[in-house]
């Protein structure tokens, strides 16, 4: 366990101390079996009956979600309720696009700052398979007007303006991936990132070949021990990530067809993260609480960091997120023993390493004297990420955060980041110490 130090010093550390994830199910025809909270629930129920404390002893819950169904408002007093936390424990939702389940972290980790809580549960989820599909404004008009309608005449005549182009479904998914201020979807801004930094569709589709064989490599070598199984309604097993092609490889991908940039572009569907549902939860605790309940935890929550930059090339937001956050604590690349980036998409996981190593990049965006440096590939999402494993909007900023601790306490390393980009033009990092 981490040294505390002194009782001053101690009342200031925030230590992680266990966390599950469900395996995360690509979206394919149809709802997924689970909803957004069933997979905080499954996540949670596991991660809770192996703690020596009741669920009744957190002081809040809070979980990251990006799109939860209309019948889960505030989707985190919906889960903390199913799990038993009881009536007394407070609950809220955050969002912050990509890295909401990263934003609930980061809000338990402040509040646990200030004093405000000793334990608390916090994670992500999302079911993207169950994101709506919505009327556009001429039915939502036609509507409006059926209902205020009075008697038949008044009802007969607006039958006569109906048409069947009113039918016409928007997809929900396909509008929140699609940012409101410079109008381009996210894959559009992995190609403009690509574009700036040279990286071709070879040096994706290698990227993303490497992302499948390392998840494979890490679920048949037991590396990705926080994922629990759940059970379907009907009693099927979901024991793991189940995106994965293991038989991926670059000249199956240089088939696929340009997605967003159907002429020029390189960004496709098997160089991307996938749809996808899935959730991630994580204990929280102080040293007070640490010592209370004689808990033992994974590593502790050094810093983190929100960062802002054009939306357009929002895929840099890790950069403009690790390196004033390393910079801070007087650390470089080099003294990072594991690194988590979200792979929303190849391109956008390159241009951040090319970004890193770009002398102008880094005077002109980030105020450094020159390039931050070289980040070993060795050292980068060891065990895949979410091209392979999936990208559910609201948990993929708590899985990395795990999964770095993780790495770190099978390697015996000391410091690892995990980050991601945001739509909308942001990026969040969070540094973690690892328990010793």
């Amino acid at each position: 366990m981490a040294a505390i130090g002194s009782e001053e010093e101690a009342g200031r550390r925030v230590f992680v101390v266990d966390g599950a994830r469900t395996p995360f199910l690509k979206a394919r025809t149809g709802l997924g079996p689970f909803t957004g909270s069933d997979l905080a629930v499954n996540a949670g129920r596991a991660l809770l009956l192996r703690q020596p404390f009741a669920p009744t002893a957190f002081d809040e819950v809070i979980i990251g979600a990006a799109m939860p169904s209309a019948d889960e408002a505030n989707i985190g007093r919906v889960v903390s309720l199913r799990l038993g936390c009881g009536d007394k424990v407070p609950a809220w939702t955050v969002m912050r696009n990509c890295a909401s389940g990263l934003q609930a972290l980061d809000s338990a980790f402040v509040n646990i700052l200030a004093g405000r809580a000793n334990l608390v549960l916090a994670g992500g989820t999302d079911a993207m398979s169950h994101a709506p599909l919505l009327y556009g404004p001429a039915m939502v008009n036609w509507l409006a007007q059926w209902y205020a309608a009075k008697g038949f005449g008044q009802r007969a005549g607006l039958a006569m303006k109906f048409r069947l182009s009113n039918l016409a479904p928007v997809i929900a998914i396909l509008r929140g991936l699609t940012d409101p201020i410079v109008k381009i979807s996210m894959g559009s801004t992995a190609e403009i990132v690509a574009k700036r930094f040279g990286i071709t569709r070879a040096m994706m589709d290698e990227y993303a070949v490497e992302s499948h064989r390392r998840v494979a490599f890490a679920q048949d070598n037991g590396r990705l021990t926080e994922v629990e199984p759940m059970y379907g309604p009907d009693g099927t097993v979901y024991a793991q990530d189940d995106g994965v092609r293991r038989d991926s490889s670059v000249e199956k991908l240089a088939k696929l067809k340009p997605v967003f940039d159907r002429t020029y572009g390189n960004v496709t569907a098997g160089n991307s993260s996938q749809v996808t549902d899935g959730a991630a939860m994580l204990v929280l605790a102080s040293a007070d609480a640490v010592r209370e309940h004689n808990l033992k935890p994974l590593g502790r929550i050094v810093d983190t960091h929100w960062g802002a930059l054009d939306p357009s090339e929002m895929g840099l937001g890790p950069v403009h997120a690790i390196t004033p956050l390393l910079v801070k604590h007087g650390l470089e690349l080099d003294d990072m023993d594991a690194v988590e980036i979200n792979e929303a998409f190849a391109a956008q996981v390159l241009g951040c390493l090319a970004a890193w190593e770009s002398d102008s990049y880094c005077r002109e965006h980030l105020g450094l004297n020159g390039a931050f440096g070289k980040l070993d590939r060795a050292k980068l999402n060891q065990d895949g990420g979410a091209i392979a494993i999936g990208h559910p909007i609201g948990a993929s900023g708590a899985r990395v955060v795990l999964h770095v601790l993780k790495v770190l306490e099978r390697t015996g390393g000391r410091y690892g980041v995990a980050s991601l980009c945001i739509g909308g033009g942001q990026g969040g990092a969070m540094l973690v110490e690892r328990a010793h």
